[in-house]
């Protein structure tokens, strides 16, 4: 339950955005400028990593039946990551924002702990890809594919620069 307060994070979840920091070392390096050239005349061009349609269980929930057990959900993400160059550096990557891990870490934000509003699990899930290294803004969907039989319902939150 919400409380509050920030949620701990989830060890996985904190060894794999460790390691994301680690090993971005040209995300890192991303600013918020436009696409066109970088400091060091190489082109570059807006970045937005998406990940769409992440569908997986999550206990979250006021209703009774919500409670007892986990409903399916899914995910919609884009992470700003400004202006990048056109290619990476080389073709590794440890160079580029591993979209492996920004998976992994909203599943494990997601699935962490019972959560009552679908408004407080958003914003916990935005605070947290904001951490992320070179993200500069998220945009983020979360809806309840099952919540009634004629319609799925979900909330949209920007956070960040866009």
């Amino acid at each position: 339950m919400m409380n509050g307060a920030p949620a701990p994070v989830p060890p996985a979840a904190e060894a794999i955005e460790n390691e994301a920091v680690a090993a971005s070392s040209q995300v890192c390096g991303a600013t918020d400028t436009h696409a066109g050239e970088g400091a060091d005349g190489t082109a570059q061009g807006g970045q937005t990593l998406t990940l769409t349609g992440l569908r997986f269980d999550a206990s979250l929930g006021i209703l009774e039946q919500e409670k007892q057990a986990p409903q399916p959900i899914q995910v919609d993400a884009e992470l700003n990551l400004g202006a990048q160059p056109l290619r990476p550096r080389d073709d590794e990557i440890t160079h580029v924002l591993d979209y492996r891990k920004v998976r992994q870490i909203i599943i494990d934000e997601c699935t962490a702990e019972h959560v009552n509003l679908l408004e407080s699990l958003i914003g916990k899930l935005c605070e947290r890809l904001l951490r992320l290294p070179g993200v500069l803004g998220v945009r983020v969907k979360i809806a309840k594919l099952e919540i009634f039989e004629d319609c799925e319902v979900a909330i949209r939150l920007q956070a960040g620069r866009w």
